[in-house]
């Protein structure tokens, strides 16, 4: 069995987060279209029960899973490995099956004591608590997987998972509309079981397909003494439940934002109606984007927590600080020009992809947060690799404190309104990477490379002024809006790609990290001397 290097694992996760994203924005629109706005708000209700009761279940398990696999593997005990994944595959199980009985007969009690204000929820809520159970016990495949640094399970399942989630909401809400909203609504919830369940039998494909390894592997190793199976699950709730706050803190952040923002646009002089338009520009419209600029840092941080484990059992305090200097790097050549791009591109982008210019503002905003959030999802990798994975949550807690002060104040100043909010968001983003970046300084001895980063920044600067440009031409040329976006962005891309070359911004090793093509594509750049080793 071959492990992925960090690199390759980050890369085969990104692949499918955009796979995922893809298939997850066709299934709003064809389920907005199916449902219309009063059916999606009866599935809404639903859905964010449902988040909260896996944050609880399951969430932050497959991460402590994966450091304490890579640790087990670091030292060659493949039967301590394999003892964690029985172990937590148990626990998983009888939580998962416990959670998945509470929200079915816990939807009523929901229902009557109003916490869900349309009774017709019901039955979208008793719908999910089937995945409740998939879900979870999949999580103990995906660390496993993870641990082993084999990233291709977890990609392939969540692809899976999310084409049948979707072909099965669509087909039973479609199915179930003739006998009314709350039943199609039900229909689309319940497709998150068959979703979660086709992700877990790709991973049970794999698992059958690499047990024979896992057998010889474990047959082959010198004896060494196993861990109690209580010291394990001490061990797996230690780690996983800082992760687990920190999930159920996002939701809980976004929450108070609801509160906040709207009421605070309100005290600046805006109409309720008003409040509530300029909210959706910066919560529906703006906060996609940048979360979609950082799926490849997401991705180098879920790859980075086994290879850092393994790296730091080891005692390998080089081969940390490179992994995380070479994650770093990859993040900033990412985050930068999608930093520039999206900032001078802000309305067009909002015009192409919402139909109104108004979210542009915002959207210009927090495109600033892309080279803070990315930083902050790297270094979190890097925390949680080392074990520390209360860090990130106590810095994401005092970063979501100055954010709430920052949205109070900013929002009710009349001339910021909306931009009072973003530059809150922003300023949340860069607490929280600051502070992480401070203890992968202390306990790595890791800082921003200057060299590095001002090669990013000069490329950036170049395409940024070429994406301009070429906006303006295309625009004078045909007066359309989403041509000319997607001609400056394409030729933006090219222009950062060949400056970066010539400033030698990009190694050889970084290309041949890319599955299948990228040995070829460094060879021929080598040739050309366009890549350095």
């Amino acid at each position: 069995m071959s492990k992925d290097t960090f690199l390759k694992g980050a890369f085969i996760l990104t692949v499918a987060g955009i796979v995922v994203k893809i298939i997850g924005s066709v299934n709003r629109i064809l389920l907005s279209r199916l449902l219309g706005g009063e059916g999606v708000g009866l599935y809404q209700m639903a859905y964010p029960i449902y988040l909260l009761a896996l944050s609880v279940s399951s969430a932050g398990i497959p991460v402590a899973i994966s450091i304490i696999v890579a640790e087990k593997i670091a030292r060659s005990d493949y039967r301590g490995a394999n003892h964690v994944f029985r172990i937590s595959l148990g626990v998983l199980a009888a939580t998962g099956l416990f959670f998945t009985f509470l929200l079915y007969y816990g939807a009523g009690w929901l229902i009557e004591h109003n916490f869900v204000r349309d009774h017709r929820a019901y039955y979208a809520i008793a719908a999910l608590a089937p995945a409740i159970f998939f879900v979870t016990v999949l999580s103990s495949y995906r660390g496993y997987f993870q641990g082993l640094q084999m990233m291709t399970p977890t990609a392939v399942s969540q692809i899976f998972e999310q084409l049948i989630r979707v072909v099965t909401m669509i087909a039973f809400a479609y199915i179930l509309l003739p006998r009314g909203l709350e039943f199609a609504a039900a229909g689309a919830s319940f497709g998150a079981g068959p979703g979660a369940a086709a992700g877990l039998l790709v991973l049970l494909y794999f698992y059958w397909r690499h047990k024979p390894g896992f057998k010889q592997q474990m047959e082959n190793q010198p004896q060494i003494k196993q861990e109690s199976s209580l010291s394990i699950i001490g061990r797996i709730v230690k780690l996983a439940l800082p992760v687990s706050l920190a999930n159920i803190m996002l939701p809980v952040v976004s929450n108070i934002d609801l509160l906040i923002v709207p009421a605070r646009l309100e005290v600046a002089g805006y109409s309720v109606e008003q409040a509530t338009e300029m909210f959706g520009y910066l919560t529906g419209m703006a906060v996609p984007l940048v979360n979609l600029a950082t799926i490849l840092t997401a991705s180098l941080a879920a790859s980075l927590v086994p290879a850092i484990s393994e790296a730091y059992t080891l005692g390998n305090k080089q081969r940390i600080y490179q992994r995380t200097a070479t994650a770093m790097r990859i993040s900033n050549l990412i985050t930068i020009p999608s930093f520039v791009g999206m900032t001078l591109l802000a309305t067009p982008i909002s015009l192409m992809l919402y139909g109104t210019p108004n979210a542009g503002v915002p959207i210009a905003i927090l495109s600033v947060g892309i080279f803070l959030l990315g930083i902050h999802q790297v270094t979190t990798g890097v925390l949680q690799g080392l074990g520390y994975t209360a860090i990130p949550v106590i810095n994401m807690a005092v970063s979501a404190v100055v954010k709430i002060v920052m949205s109070w104040v900013l929002t009710a100043v009349p001339s910021l309104g909306i931009m009072g909010a973003a530059w809150a968001t922003v300023a949340d983003f860069g607490v929280a990477a600051l502070l992480n970046m401070f203890f992968v300084y202390r306990y790595v001895g890791f800082s921003l490379d200057i060299k590095d980063t001002f090669k990013a920044v000069l490329a950036s600067g170049v395409m940024g002024v070429v994406v301009l440009l070429s906006y303006d031409a295309i625009m004078s040329q045909m007066l359309h809006n989403t041509l000319a976006t997607i001609g400056s962005i394409a030729a933006g891309v090219t222009v950062f790609g060949i400056v970066l070359l010539l400033v030698g911004g990009v190694e050889a090793r970084d290309i041949e990290q890319i599955p299948r093509i990228g040995g070829k594509i460094a060879a021929i750049l080598t040739t050309l001397r366009l890549l350095r080793r």
